[in-house]
């Protein structure tokens, strides 16, 4: 009789865990994500790493030590970019999980930075590292309640205006206006993450500055103004006695900046002050009993008069002219994308919006996306690579979607005239947008996506018909140009050379040099073999004397005592082959070579016959390691498990 008896589940579970425990998470960009570091100058320099729509953003501690030949040539790596004091890797739509899995291999988590807060060099450089360190985190986010207000928009605009009476309508309006209404509150937390303030402390900026007893229409709504201000303006009340300039922080983008930045310097020295049992809780107290008082009676007033003068100074310079406006921004926008120079743009935008209503500087990028994407079907429809035209559709489908990055950096910038046409074709359709009075209500959602954006809350889609008419001018003149005036140069010798370069192992497999067993390094009586400090390998304990070439390669070394030999295989593996232990002191007696340093050799070729006996006649081991000497430079090394090893059976296979 056979009895069955269930497992018990308590166990099963506990040994789940385990197993879950001793195994990374890793994603399916582990390989990338190592090649990336690798070639960036490896863990120790980095000081931090982000990551936007379609970039890794990386701050590295010398950036001469990055190798940007590989990383471009690297599947999977679109191109690399140095600007705004940042080593910027172009990845793609994809980057969320690349970055992830840089996060893995480095072991930091991806909601933080590595270690070092130093910001790049240059004033100018610093700004724009700010301003994308801040808005980066939340760009998601806000594009995508951009489209939700959007599609709110485009409702209200069918359905009518009893619409906006309904429950739908009040819920999804909520879901789409939150970001934007509380937008203090989400700047306050990414910029404590950039200037390394307590992230709560952050927020609680961010939520005091929204805080509706104290926004400029309630206080006036409440009582006539207790006097004036010189520039800054009315006050209704007062802090201590101080008058108390109040404004409408709810939207707004710079005062929680430069208050969290306060703030910084504020925690800085109470954490000096502070005994270090006390700093839990008198840190933050001090930090928003003195950053926010001095925020909302100083910086807040003297930022409301900038951002309105500003404001004003762009709507002067629109009026002056609205289609050398629309043309301007349409040519240049691309460009400042190359950079991330765009980031400094995208603040002035939303501050249109909370002080106007409505924007019309990004109205004169709206057709870049699109002209964009026509140069890249044009180059699609001409392109000569079956391989490199299939790429072309991801970045088309990536333009229509408003993600730029691809397109350019793989397609258009390198064969230039194309990137040309695009900018081109995007101030053309700039410049009409503007000329026929474009409005953007809201910020957020990206090209196609983004048309609905042109809504007013109104209900009015005047702007949006606009925008159809700036895709169709930019998709127009961008496919023609670059259709009629460009050519793929491409012969088909080129080609055939780029699948040739394609096709190169990422991997490279080294065949035994010798007959022999199988042993570990570690199993050598060689401490300096044994420790690796030679970089890593195998040991072969040999059966017979002749030595072959592992690799398709340069003897790059030969040493007199025919002892050593050093080979450089075609792809730059780097192997060193140590007959016998100490045997250099036998002088070249019972060695024979069959080459000399600097001749190519072939796989399998006889390099070098040795006298076993000879060397154990000597008193010396015959134990031979075989050392990768630049191992630290790859991946991994995958060694042969096998105990029993002949000449030219796969014993190492380095992986790049």
């Amino acid at each position: 009789m056979v009895t069955f008896s269930w497992p018990n589940p308590q166990l099963i579970i506990k040994n789940i865990k385990r197993k879950l425990m001793e195994v990374p998470f890793m994603g399916k960009y582990e390989s990338l994500a190592r090649v990336i570091i690798k070639n960036v100058g490896g863990h120790e320099n980095i000081r931090s790493v982000t990551h936007c729509i379609t970039r890794l953003r990386f701050q590295l501690k010398d950036e001469a030590k990055a190798n940007d030949d590989v990383l471009k040539s690297t599947k999977g790596v679109v191109t690399i970019m140095h600007s705004a004091g940042q080593y910027q890797v172009v990845i793609g739509n994809h980057v969320p999980q690349v970055y992830a899995d840089v996060c893995e291999v480095l072991g930091i988590s991806n909601e933080t930075q590595s270690d070092s807060k130093e910001a790049p060099k240059g004033a100018f450089n610093k700004l724009i590292d700010i301003v994308s360190g801040c808005f980066q985190p939340i760009l998601g986010p806000l594009c995508a309640s951009g489209i939700i207000k959007g599609l709110v928009a485009l409702l209200s605009f069918v359905l009518g205006s009893d619409f906006n009476s309904t429950g739908t309508y009040a819920i999804l309006n909520a879901i789409g206006d939150a970001i934007f209404y509380f937008l203090p509150i989400a700047l306050g937390y990414t910029a404590a993450k950039k200037f390394n303030v307590n992230l709560i402390v952050g927020m609680l900026i961010g939520a005091t500055l929204c805080y509706p007893a104290i926004q400029a229409d309630t206080l006036a709504a409440a009582g006539e103004a207790l006097g004036s201000l010189p520039l800054v303006g009315d006050y209704f009340t007062t802090f201590l006695g101080i008058p108390f300039v109040a404004a409408n922080y709810t939207s707004t983008v710079v005062p929680v900046l430069l208050i969290v930045a306060f703030a910084s310097l504020v925690q800085k020295y109470a954490k000096k002050i502070i005994p270090e049992m006390l700093q839990n809780f008198f840190v933050p107290f001090f930090v928003l009993i003195i950053s926010l008082p001095i925020g909302l009676l100083v910086i807040g007033p003297v930022i409301s008069l900038f951002t309105d003068l500003l404001t004003q100074g762009f709507a002067a310079i629109y009026d002056l002219s609205p289609v050398l406006t629309g043309a301007v921004v349409g040519f240049a926008w691309q460009i400042l994308v190359v950079f991330g120079l765009h980031w400094a743009i995208i603040p002035l935008s939303i501050m249109n919006v909370t002080n106007l209503g409505y924007d019309t500087i990004l109205v004169g990028q709206f057709g870049t996306t699109f002209a964009l994407t026509a140069v890249l079907i044009a180059m699609y429809l001409k392109i000569k690579d079956k391989d490199k035209k299939a790429l072309t559709i991801p970045a088309i489908i990536s333009g229509i979607c408003g993600v730029t990055e691809p397109g350019i950096y793989g397609f258009a910038l390198p064969e230039k005239k194309p990137f040309i046409f695009a900018c081109i074709a995007a101030a053309i359709a700039g410049g009409v947008f503007t000329f026929l009075g474009g409005q953007q209500f809201v910020i957020g959602g990206l090209g196609i996506f983004g048309t609905v954006s042109f809504i007013s809350p109104a209900g009015d889609a005047t702007s949006m018909y606009y925008s159809f008419v700036s895709i169709a001018v930019s998709m127009i003149i961008g496919f023609l140009l670059t259709y009629f005036f460009w050519n793929d140069n491409s012969s088909v010798e080129d080609i055939k050379k780029k699948r040739e370069v394609g096709s190169n192992k990422t991997k490279e497999t080294i065949l035994s040099p010798m007959t022999g067993k199988v042993v570990s390094l570690s199993e050598l009586k060689d401490d300096a073999f044994a420790s690796g400090a030679l970089g890593d390998g195998i040991g072969i304990i040999p059966t017979n004397g002749r030595v072959v070439a592992p690799v398709d390669g340069t003897i790059t070394t030969l040493f007199p005592t025919l002892h050593a030999i050093g080979i450089t295989s075609e792809s730059g593996v780097e192997i060193l082959i140590h007959i016998g232990l100490d045997t250099v002191q036998m002088a070249g007696k019972g060695f024979s070579a069959h080459i000399k340093q600097g001749d190519k050799v072939k796989r399998g070729q006889l390099l070098v016959d040795v006298d076993l006996k000879e060397v154990e006649k000597a008193g010396f081991l015959t134990q031979t390691p075989i050392i990768i000497t630049n191992s630290k430079d790859m991946l991994d090394l995958i060694k042969t498990d096998k105990r029993e090893t002949k000449v030219n059976d796969e014993l190492i296979t380095v992986l790049f």
